[in-house]
């Protein structure tokens, strides 16, 4: 975590922003129900939100629809609990080159070898992200989990790609592939700015997150200095937070 006293952490911290795959759950699964009960425990005394890679519908199902704020899509979605229901209350959307992704993704398969995979080769979501399937939108999520866990494998292309798309954020996104993002959206400016809608300052956030490192879904988090807690292992999670509830 970047802030020296647990206790100060307790003591300061009003909004509580989660990853989710890895930090409480693994990749597109549902929470384990240790950390249903950590989320109800920690809703009685802050502010709780998801922040996510993926959309805020499949958020919401991975959850089996834990009532909470959703901000998806790096931020290009949100959603937010309406009257006891989910509803999607924002929703950005771009038009990618989809051409340029095609031809670009392709010879980056054919340099790095990635030539066989299982269903689709790219995934052009309806916001207008997209996600770079080394292994296929189609492979088994057990093989998708063990296909690169440590991320060398991509960390490989990783600064090729990023120079081959200079108007994206290029994130290493789930457990074999890359998601593309317009250069505006990451998890800290879209946090930043759903604090300043709702009321709390900076020093009041709190994320918790698996994935800070170079290219990680959680990397702005860390570059721009908001403070965190860092996740290891999504099944020690109540233990790892336990600090909170003291």
């Amino acid at each position: 975590m970047r802030i020296s006293s647990a206790n100060e952490l307790k003591s300061t911290k009003r909004l509580i922003c989660f990853d989710l795959d890895g930090t409480l759950s693994q990749h597109k699964s549902h929470m384990p129900q240790a950390n249903k009960d950590l989320l109800k425990k920690l809703d009685a005394g802050y502010k709780l939100i998801m922040v996510a890679a993926g959309n805020a519908p499949r958020i919401y199902n991975q959850m089996e629809q834990y009532p909470i704020d959703i901000i998806a899509n790096y931020g290009m979605q949100e959603s937010a609990m309406v009257d006891g229901e989910f509803k999607i209350i924002r929703e950005d959307t771009v038009e990618p080159d989809k051409e340029y992704f095609n031809k670009t993704c392709q010879y980056l398969r054919e340099k790095y070898g990635y030539t066989e995979y299982t269903g689709g080769h790219l995934e052009f979501h309806s916001s207008g992200m997209v996600t770079f399937c080394l292994i296929g939108s189609g492979a088994k999520v057990e093989d998708k989990v063990v296909f690169d866990p440590d991320r060398s494998k991509r960390r490989v292309l990783y600064d090729e790609i990023c120079s081959l798309f200079p108007e994206h954020v290029v994130y290493i996104g789930g457990s074999s592939s890359f998601d593309f993002a317009p250069k505006q959206y990451n998890k800290y400016d879209s946090i930043m700015k759903y604090a300043s809608e709702h009321g709390y300052s900076p020093d009041e956030i709190l994320f918790i997150g698996d994935d800070f490192g170079d290219g990680g879904g959680d990397s702005h988090v860390r570059i721009k200095g908001m403070d965190y807690v860092q996740v290891d292992d999504y099944t020690k999670l109540p233990e790892i937070l336990s600090f909170l509830l003291k």
